[in-house]
């Protein structure tokens, strides 16, 4: 079976781009989703962050977002400690999704796909790729924040360079070269 990761900045349109592979058949694992529902739903993971980061992170079980996105975006100690939580989490997840699929491609969406080094269980990498300012307005679109702290989280990830140069292949999301001929490409070169 092809593991195929789909990787890219905040805003990128990596979802995107997953969405249309899934109309193709080809199943998509979203790390970021998966990650939020083991926040709520694994009392493993909700007692490592409490530990870490104080009996305040949740309320009514569920967790504070915002107060723990304070608390890591910006320190580089705290957002080491919550990924040494969350990502092998994420991987037991993974390969157990992994088993129960039957198709011959499957994908990964993660944004922090080489910082959490999960790229080495994937046999191909793909990143999504989209100019910066475009980047800041969909997060500020999406998330509600501001443009500080869209660039404030955004700096949190590798840059969109450091990313293409350790991809295998590269798709351009600007609002203006079409997506589906580079998705069909990337069908055909990885030939799933």
């Amino acid at each position: 079976m092809m593991r195929i990761g789909v990787t890219g900045g905040m805003g990128s349109g990596k979802t995107t781009v997953c969405k249309v592979l899934e109309v193709m058949n080809i199943p998509v694992f979203y790390a970021d989703t998966e990650v939020k529902k083991m926040y709520e739903d694994d009392d493993e993971v909700k007692m490592l962050i409490v530990r870490a980061f104080g009996e305040n992170m949740y309320s009514n079980g569920e967790l504070n977002k915002k107060f723990l996105a304070e608390k890591v975006f910006g320190n580089a100690a705290a957002l080491a400690a919550l990924n040494a939580i969350a990502h092998p989490a994420v991987e037991k997840r993974f390969a157990a999704w992994v088993e129960r699929q039957r198709a011959p491609c499957v994908a990964l969406e993660a944004a922090l796909m080489f910082e959490s080094n999960v790229n080495r269980l994937l046999n191909k990498i793909v990143t999504v790729n989209a100019p910066e300012e475009l980047r800041i307005r969909r997060v500020i679109q999406r998330d509600g924040c501001t443009r500080s702290e869209a660039l404030r989280r955004m700096k949190c990830q590798l840059s969109d360079a450091e990313r293409t140069a350790r991809a295998d292949f590269c798709i351009v999301n600007d609002d203006e070269v079409p997506l589906l001929p580079q998705i069909l490409e990337l069908k055909k070169v990885f030939g799933c």
